[in-house]
């Protein structure tokens, strides 16, 4: 049989036996189906090859929006299947990367940060709602420390010498404030008093316990502040404050603050507190007030003797409820005092032991105390020579500044003649500032008149003018020598040109200043009381300073001029009395 005549049968595409039957390619080409393997004309082999590519890059593009595969050439060569396959490999890899161990430790610990946030906020704000602090720890007595050092308390004052002071006291429209130091070791407080309940005190204020001058200035502010540390030196007066009212008792309880041993234990005194202040750390003790010192020289401006309601009396005041408080620290200091005090209400104290300069008081109160010393013997031959010095002087041109009595203060001004043994005057007084008293002494004593302030050199009550010349007439009276501080005071002067007495009762105070000249202050103890005088390195007298009655210094200064004559006042005419001789007349 001729096989080669034979048709071949036809192939079935269904017939699974001939689905791997090689035949030629032709043949192949026609029985594959539609559009598979156009490109390569080998769609056999080219299914087998990439048709698990092809169909997970058919899946990619379907994914990622491409356009479906048909049967076109643009959408079945090699640089399809390429994109096709990267496009699926990146796919592949990004989900085995979004789910590593690595991103879900991440997820784990971020979760695990935000559930610890949120837990810790709701606690906090829970705290915060019911927080209540701890109770104070309860008063009780006093530990043998502690009381040791509220003992020490005033002893370590008088060590430390000073210290700043802010003082309140009272309350409202009455409130009174006082700022500047404390000097235990003078002892000085010199203070500026202001607040709406200052008053007639407003201004500066300085006190030595026995003594107070005031530098009053109605227009300063209600507010006060530190006060210059130089005094002015013009405008002091003495003072006089009502006793156990306004300041006395405030004034007092800080010169109270100073002791020279160790207070005795106090069984009332108890713990209260523990507190923290700017200067550290402090414990709150409720005790008593303490026992004032005495006012120096044992009595009060007017010879009155100090009691407990006054300043520098026994006691500072007394506060019935145990209001009083101090706040102490680990050396004994006090940083802070409350109380409570009759006539005046709450107090409170506040030191600044850092605040601690040197204190200088006024010279109505003695200036600076100074290092008291013998004479050299250049100083004893300058006292000794004073009186010749004086007078081949001649005179020389004075004014006043007297606090006298009680609460007089005085200002005067006019001319001193050592030649002539004379000094005319014009003398005002602060309480009375239209009212002049002419004032001549000379060798038969002491005169003065009463005069308006017109007519009796004009000027103001705190610097008056010069007495007219010649004196005016009028009722002169005759006044015995050395009867008030101010006769004595110009005694003093004129006597000056006199025998200074004997060698050796005179004693150096300090070095001063007068009139930009520097000058030795020294002191006698004469049958007229203590006297200073002022004297330049040269011999010439500057100042005589008389220490008064009331415990202040009162201050005649010296300038050398020509004095013109200093005629005596006229006499009244002589009034004849009848049947008898005729009457003397008084100057």
């Amino acid at each position: 049989m001729d096989t080669s005549a034979t048709p071949a049968p036809e192939s079935d595409p269904g017939d699974p036996s001939r689905r791997h039957h090689t035949g030629t390619p032709s043949g192949r080409r026609g029985t594959g189906r539609p559009g598979a393997g156009a490109d390569s004309g080998r769609p056999g082999t080219g299914r087998h090859r990439t048709g698990s590519a092809s169909a997970a890059a058919a899946t990619a593009g379907r994914s990622a929006g491409a356009a479906p595969t048909g049967g076109g050439a643009g959408t079945s060569g090699p640089s399809a299947r390429m994109s096709r396959t990267a496009d699926a490999t990146d796919a592949t890899d990004t989900d085995a990367v979004g789910s590593s161990p690595a991103s879900r430790r991440r997820r784990t610990v971020l979760l695990l940060l935000g559930l610890t946030a949120v837990t810790s906020a709701t606690a906090l704000v829970i705290g915060l709602l019911s927080w209540a602090p701890d109770p104070p720890e309860p008063a009780r007595p006093l530990t043998v420390a502690e009381a040791e050092r509220l003992a020490a308390m005033r002893v370590t004052n008088l060590r430390d010498l000073r210290s700043g002071v802010h003082v309140t006291a009272g309350t409202g429209a009455a409130r009174t404030e006082l700022v500047g130091w404390v000097d235990w070791s003078q002892p000085l407080l010199y203070l500026d008093v202001g607040g709406p309940g200052a008053g007639v005190d407003r201004g500066l204020l300085q006190s030595t316990g026995s003594v107070l001058v005031i530098r009053p200035d109605p227009t300063a502010v209600p507010t006060p502040a530190a006060p210059p540390l130089v005094p002015p030196p013009d405008r002091w007066r003495l003072h006089r404050l009502t006793p156990g009212a306004g300041l006395a008792p405030v004034l007092d309880l800080l010169r109270s603050l100073t002791a020279d041993r160790p207070d005795s234990a106090d069984g009332d005194a108890r713990w209260v507190a523990r507190e923290v202040l700017a200067a550290g750390p402090v414990d709150v003790v409720s005790a008593p007030l303490p026992t004032a010192p005495p006012a120096a020289g044992g009595t009060r401006p007017g010879g009155t003797t100090p009691d407990s309601s006054t300043p520098g009396g026994t006691t500072a005041g007394a506060a019935p409820d145990g209001s009083t408080r101090y706040w102490l620290d680990q050396d004994a200091r006090l940083h802070k005092l409350t109380t409570r005090l009759p006539g005046v209400g709450p107090v409170t104290v506040l030191l600044n032991r850092i605040d601690r300069p040197t204190l200088r008081p006024v010279d109505a109160l003695g200036g600076r105390p100074g290092l008291p010393r013998a004479l050299t013997d250049a100083e004893q031959r300058r006292v000794a020579r004073l009186p010749a010095r004086l007078r081949a002087q001649g005179g020389a041109t004075v004014t006043v500044s007297a606090p006298v009595g009680t609460d007089a203060n005085l200002r005067g001004s006019g001319w001193l003649s050592w030649t002539a043994g004379t000094a005319y005057l014009a003398v005002a007084d602060l309480g009375v500032p239209d009212r002049r008293t002419l004032l001549r002494r000379d060798a038969a004593g002491l005169s003065r008149a009463d005069v308006p302030a017109e007519a009796g050199g004009g000027g103001t009550a705190e610097t008056p003018g010069r007495p007219p010349l010649p004196a005016p007439g009028g009722s002169w009276r005759l006044t015995r020598s050395g009867g008030d501080d101010l006769d004595r005071l110009v005694d003093a002067a004129v006597a000056a040109a006199g025998p200074v007495g004997q060698r050796g009762a005179a004693v150096r105070v300090r070095e001063d200043v007068a009139d930009g000249r520097i000058v030795d202050v020294v002191e006698l103890r004469t049958a007229a009381g203590r006297l200073r005088y002022w004297i330049e390195r040269d011999g010439s007298l500057r100042r005589v300073e008389l220490h008064t009655g009331a415990g202040a210094w009162a201050q005649l200064n010296l300038s050398p001029a020509v004095v013109p004559r200093l005629s005596p006042p006229p006499r009244p005419a002589a009034t004849t009395r009848p049947g008898g001789p005729p009457r003397p007349s008084v100057r």
